[in-house]
């Protein structure tokens, strides 16, 4: 019994607690997506529970997350090692679920087929000008990656301030962004039906915005944590983890400026 207890008590994860929310938000994501599905004809109840379900979820596990690192104090270090591990392999997969979509767009305006008139863009279909809002959202997101870094490295100097300051900035960009991506989808000359075109630009862009939203969710969270001081120049996980994933957002889109609004002139 002695031995067995020096042995939990010597293991780095032992502090860990077990998590029922990682395999209830993948039951989240399945539903949502059949409920995406049921949306698009027409019947919006189980899209809406579902979305309901994973912010409730997901509010759950950051409240965890955030009490055994900054109450509990469980993360140890090789437990942060761990976490920072796994938000890098997600970041990987992230980069291969939009290599497919710009090859299948590549594929696509490199090779155009008969069906679309062997012509790209496709006969009728008006791409957007890229020097006007996508230019407008690519200065604005290459502007909250610099901010977000600002924070990063104001919160390393101690300096509290000007760290809530660039993460409110941050924020208020993405939100801005996410807006101006609405204006652009409401006044889009061409619909997602609109042949392989339609549907690339918009499967594309609207899963990239999807990303800007919870990447602004993300930073919003670290907000809340440096603001009732869970966390500090220390510990300050939230914040450099919502850093590399808004840093991953800002590169994604810079490929995807360059190949689905100005490739396209």
């Amino acid at each position: 019994m002695l031995q067995k207890s020096h042995m939990k008590k010597n293991h780095p994860f032992h502090l860990v607690t077990k998590s029922p929310w990682p395999i209830l938000v993948s039951f989240s994501m399945l539903t949502i997506l059949i409920g995406f599905i049921n949306l698009m004809n027409g019947k919006p109840m189980l899209f809406y529970l579902s979305t309901l379900t994973i912010l409730i979820n997901l509010t759950q596990w950051w409240r965890d997350v955030k009490r055994e690192s900054s109450i509990k104090g469980d993360h140890t270090k090789i437990v942060k090692e761990m976490i920072k591990m796994g938000m890098i392999m997600f970041i990987l997969s992230e980069i291969m679920f939009f290599l497919s979509f710009f090859w299948s767009f590549l594929h696509s305006s490199l090779a155009p087929s008969i069906e679309i008139g062997l012509k790209w863009p496709p006969k009728g279909v008006t791409p957007f000008n890229p020097m006007e809002i996508p230019l407008l959202n690519t200065i604005i997101l290459v502007s909250s990656g610099a901010s977000i870094t600002w924070a990063h490295h104001s919160l390393l100097s101690k300096k509290l301030n000007q760290t809530i300051k660039s993460m409110i900035i941050t924020i208020t960009l993405g939100v801005y962004f996410s807006i101006l991506q609405w204006w652009e989808y409401k006044n889009a000359p061409f619909t997602i039906s609109d042949s392989i075109f339609g549907s690339s630009f918009f499967l594309t862009t609207g899963f990239h915005g999807i990303h800007v939203i919870m990447g602004t969710i993300f930073i919003l969270t670290a907000l809340e944590s440096i603001m009732t001081m869970k966390s500090n120049y220390i510990n300050h996980l939230s914040l450099e983890l919502s850093a590399w994933y808004w840093h991953f957002v800002d590169v994604i889109w810079l490929f995807l400026y360059i190949i689905l609004y100005w490739w396209n002139k």
